[in-house]
């Protein structure tokens, strides 16, 4: 599920918030560092929360969500400036993910702007477009985002809505990519509206943008048109379920909002505007892109504040059993706070039927006390009460004493506070008002233990449908393994083989990862990758994992030990030698040739170099081989690729099939064939949970065919 909004995303939005022009803002929040809440106020309406997730999404939501008692720095500038400001402007900045918005006040005007790319950001501007404050300092080549200096906006992208035929042409023809990728990028559509009017228009999405004749690139325009209308005159907005039976699950929930959260998770993807590649037999329409975003991260945000509280343990060291044991606890200590709020209620209720009910006593003690003190002090009339059995205590700041209700044997019982200036029907009222307050509370308390029983309620069914389909959840990952720069795969006996991805990447691995105990291996073809056969790195078992592993995917760590009593990759068996030549074959354009094998060679670090005849010169990745090579011909074309967590990190291993199937209990065999490989590691990341970048790479390049045994 994608939790960036795109461009397109960002102009429907636009449109709702404009809805809310009129509307004042009275407090602004920040439950959490990623996110800001600015509370509206329509006339005669409920308020409603404009939700901004930094970097990722904006929307309007009216859930109940817990909120810090202190507010932050920021929010704090937030409320000084914004408070009873009344929204009178909403509009995007161009076709970018920027939002802008324009409050008025007594003093003038003020500007809200929302950046919902890269890390995100909201700033707020005076009239002349200072920057009064930013959410998060940053600095970029073209403009700094500093308190004090004006806002510059973004460098502006195209907006597609003002391309004409030969604004579009124009594009495809400057484009060397492929129609999605030049939609995605160039034309500023995103990958899913570049997938959805491709299709529409009944063209390729791997067609490269310069080889459309004349009717496609019409078909194209006409296409992009009509999405864009409904873009901009649509309403409404669509969610896409995995399965029939999640539908129904989502449709038999009704109004239940607990029920409808729990099946948000089975929702694959949503959109504003209709998305012809989805199946429309699982579509559901929904009022409005707002709802959409609630529907499907609603619960999630609206438990920043607990998430942010929840984060502080997680940096302390707190593992997740810990983290689930604290929402235990939570939860009773919300169940807790229920029970007193309820018995207190109760008690503080009775207590005013008491002074009801024992008006004449009350009142008798009232005015004696009010006649005293007009005739002496305070201080005296504490003195003077402390031999009085219905008076406990006397508080002259407050100006009220504890009295005692008789009981039923006309004894000092109950025990009440009394402020001498109200009359005994106040002080009963008094008592009412605090019961009401109680039972407010208790309802509170209510719905926040229901939030968090519907979070873990929510948390315990991923992960048990996680745990059950084998799937791991994709994690962001700002650091990778070194050989995840290149082209990797494993060999039979684990061995690791590692090819350059560009010309940069063959300089890289010789340079760096060719050593003299390593074998070169390269594709009898131009443009091939440079390869190093490691004699000793490689992956091996791992029989103590830590943490929690999806049923059949096996756990492996990284070994730089495989090398044994072998000093010299030459000596390494036969058949590791020839699957190695057999993924360089495969990493080649020898792939997509249409071809059924390929040639390869391997020959010593020692015969490699960038040394040149005189008079000659080598390209960027280019290197000479001198003297004698072993070649292998007529190598078959086939790749595999597995699941497996490799030092706790879940990702896919590709290697040949010997390799792949020793190590990987969940694996599949690619050959060439005509399925696109973005469509196939789609279908391997849904299945397994991985980052289709990660699966991306790791398939050859060109389209594939599968043969499944596990992986899917």
């Amino acid at each position: 599920m994608r939790a960036q909004s795109s461009s397109f995303d960002v102009a429907r939005m636009v449109c709702e918030l404009g809805k809310m022009i009129g509307t004042r803002a009275r407090k602004a929040y920040q439950p959490h560092h990623e996110q800001v809440v600015l509370r509206l106020n329509q006339k005669g309406k409920p308020a409603t929360d404009l939700v901004i997730v930094r970097g990722k999404r904006i929307y309007l939501s009216q859930r109940d969500r817990p909120m810090p008692t202190n507010p932050s720095p920021f929010a704090m500038i937030l409320r000084k400036h914004l408070s009873n400001s009344r929204l009178i402007e909403v509009k995007q900045l161009g076709f970018d993910r920027v939002i802008s918005l324009t409050f008025e006040h007594g003093g003038g005007q003020l500007k809200l702007i929302i950046e919902l790319f890269r890390d995100g950001n909201v700033v707020l501007l005076d009239g002349n477009d200072e920057i009064i404050q930013p959410l998060t300092h940053a600095k970029y080549s073209s403009r700094s985002l500093k308190r004090g200096e004006n806002y510059t906006p973004p460098p502006a992208t195209v907006d597609p809505r003002t391309l004409n035929q030969s604004d579009l042409n124009n594009i495809l023809d400057s484009s060397d990519h492929s129609l999605i990728r030049t939609l995605a990028s160039r034309v500023n559509l995103g990958r899913i509206y570049g997938n959805a009017i491709s299709t529409s228009a009944e063209i390729g999405l791997d067609e490269p943008a310069n080889s459309l004749d004349k009717k496609q690139r019409e078909k194209l325009s006409n296409s992009m048109k009509k999405l864009l209308t409904e873009l901009a005159e649509g309403d409404c907005s669509y969610l896409w379920f995995n399965d029939k039976k999640s539908l129904d699950n989502w449709k038999n929930a009704n109004n239940n909002p607990v029920a409808r959260d729990l099946a948000s998770v089975e929702i694959e993807e949503f959109s504003p505007i209709s998305l012809p590649f989805m199946n429309e037999g699982l579509r559901v329409k929904i009022e409005s892109l707002s709802g959409a975003y609630d529907a499907i991260f609603g619960a999630y945000d609206a438990i920043a504040y607990i998430r942010r509280e929840e984060e502080k343990l997680v940096a302390a060291g707190e593992d997740d059993e810990e983290q689930r044991a604290k929402l235990n606890r939570r939860a009773e200590q919300q169940k807790a706070a229920i029970e007193r709020f309820e018995s207190q209620a109760v008690l503080t209720q009775e207590l005013a039927k008491s002074i009801q009910d024992n008006w004449t006593h009350v009142d008798n003690i009232l005015n004696q006390v009010k006649s005293f003190i007009k005739t002496d002090s305070w201080q005296a009339l504490e003195e003077k009460t402390s031999d009085i059995i219905w008076i406990d205590r006397v508080e002259p700041a407050k100006r009220s004493i504890l009295a005692r209700l008789p009981d039923e044997d006309n004894e000092p019982g109950s025990g009440v506070t009394l402020d001498i200036e109200k009359s005994v029907h106040q002080n009963a009222q008094q008592y009412f008002e605090q019961a009401r307050t109680l039972k407010d509370k208790a309802k509170g308390a209510r719905s926040a233990l229901e939030r968090t029983e519907a979070a873990a309620a929510k948390e315990e069914a991923r992960q048990k449908k996680e745990a059950a389909a084998g799937k791991v959840r994709a994690t962001k990952r700002s650091k990778r393994f070194w050989f995840e720069k290149h082209r990797w795969g494993i060999l039979s006996d684990g061995r690791m083989i590692v090819g350059g991805r560009d010309a940069k990447g063959n300089d890289t691995v010789v340079r760096k990862y060719l050593k003299s105990t390593d074998l070169y291996i390269h594709a009898d073809l131009h443009g091939a990758p440079s390869c190093s056969l490691r004699l000793r790195d490689g992956l091996i078992t791992d029989n103590n994992p830590i943490g929690f592993i999806p049923e059949g995917v096996t756990s492996l760590r990284i070994s730089q030990e495989l090398s044994g009593e072998i000093e010299d990759a030459q000596d390494l068996p036969i058949n590791i030698i020839e699957e190695a030549a057999q993924l360089a074959i495969c990493w080649s354009r020898a792939w997509g040739s249409g071809s059924a094998a390929a040639t390869a060679f391997h020959a010593r670090p020692s015969q490699v170099s960038k040394q040149t005849e005189s008079g000659e010169s080598l390209g960027r990745g280019s290197f000479v081989v001198r003297g004698q090579r072993t070649w292998y011909r007529d190598v078959t074309m086939e790749i595999a690729i597995g699941f497996a967590i490799i030092n706790g990190i879940p990702i896919p291993v590709s290697g040949t099939s010997e390799g792949v199937s020793k190590l990987c209990k969940r694996w599949a065999r690619i050959t060439p064939g005509r399925e696109k490989k973005e469509t196939l590691a789609n279908r391997i990341a849904k299945s397994t949970g991985l980052s289709q970048d990660d699966v991306l790479a790791a398939l050859p390049s060109g389209n594939c065919t599968l043969e499944n045994h596990g992986l899917i």
